[in-house]
């Protein structure tokens, strides 16, 4: 473990059907880098990924205090969808994004951020299936690998990831 003066406490929001590296790159790099990270679903207990990657989720959205939290990672695959119809969920991402903390949104991970309401007039990209979407939100969308726009860090896919968490990085770093 590398010592972190400044440890950050990162919240991975996600549910079943998660893409299983969008998760699990962030969650163990971040460790690696000394933060404290916590997974957090629908409800506590094991979620299970796209490709049958098991990861506890210890707390529910419900029970989650977004101000204990430094950043918010949303991996993508099919957990945004399940994710987006939670009014716990979306009062989390509001919370990350009204007071400009780091929010870092992969793949289909935008849909919760859309959901919430918080993306309009924002520079973003996603996975090209939620291009349509993202542009019906008023996000100004740019088919990069990486979109840095403020506190809003977004990447299309599992192949984006080294400049997505680079970005990340940098972003706690900061």
């Amino acid at each position: 473990m590398v010592y972190n003066h400044s440890m950050k406490r990162i919240l991975i929001l996600s549910a079943d059907k998660f893409e299983d590296t969008e998760l699990l790159v962030p969650y163990y790099r971040l460790q690696e880098a000394g933060h404290k990270v916590t997974v957090v679903s629908i409800r506590k207990g094991r979620i299970v990924g796209k490709h049958g990657y098991e990861v506890k989720a210890a707390e529910a959205a419900s029970d989650v205090d977004p101000a204990e939290f430094d950043a918010l990672v949303l991996p993508g695959g099919k957990a945004p969808a399940a994710l987006r119809e939670h009014p716990d969920v979306l009062e989390i991402a509001r919370k990350f994004m009204k007071e400009g903390k780091p929010v870092a949104a992969i793949c289909h991970g935008p849909q919760v951020l859309i959901s919430a309401g918080v993306l309009g007039g924002r520079r973003a990209t996603s996975y090209e299936s939620v291009r349509n979407e993202m542009e019906a939100a008023e996000v100004r969308y740019e088919d990069r690998e990486v979109v840095v726009d403020k506190n809003l860090i977004t990447s299309r896919k599992p192949s984006d990831l080294p400049a997505f968490m680079r970005e990340l990085m940098k972003k706690l770093d900061s």
